[in-house]
């Protein structure tokens, strides 16, 4: 059975609004980054709520936390990361994220809640202290 006139209609334009979105994506995907994209360096805001992290040569992101983390104070802070879901960070969703002293001591989670590539300039006006 053929199927009738407003039907077509409808799938051409669901086709359509589905391509615009997945044409939309790209966006978000120049936001992802691998773990190899991450060269280690990172830097803990003052107030340990954040953490700045150096990707690729030139990009910085912004790791906002739920909650302060001051073990990431610490002298001998190092960061460790175990990935959730697919090898790429997306979203702070992607994040498992503790912070310990070394020796190994304890780890201590710190949740992440917000992934934010920043601009060039936003990068530039970070204080010396905190780029990573």
């Amino acid at each position: 059975m053929a199927t009738p006139w407003p039907s077509r209609t409808f799938a051409s334009a669901l086709a359509l609004s589905l391509a615009a979105v997945v044409h939309a994506q790209p966006r978000a995907a120049e936001q992802c980054f691998y773990p190899t994209d991450w060269n280690g360096g990172w830097r803990a805001a003052r107030d340990s709520r954040a953490i700045y992290v150096r990707v690729r040569m030139h990009d910085i992101y912004r790791l906002d936390l739920t909650a302060a983390c001051p073990e990431l104070q610490e002298p001998d802070a190092h960061l460790i990361l175990k990935l959730r879901g697919p090898a790429i960070y997306c979203t702070a969703l992607d994040f498992d994220l503790s912070v310990a002293e070394t020796p190994p001591g304890i780890a201590v989670p710190c949740i992440v809640s917000r992934m934010t590539q920043l601009t060039p300039s936003e990068a530039a006006a970070l204080p010396k202290d905190l780029r990573p």
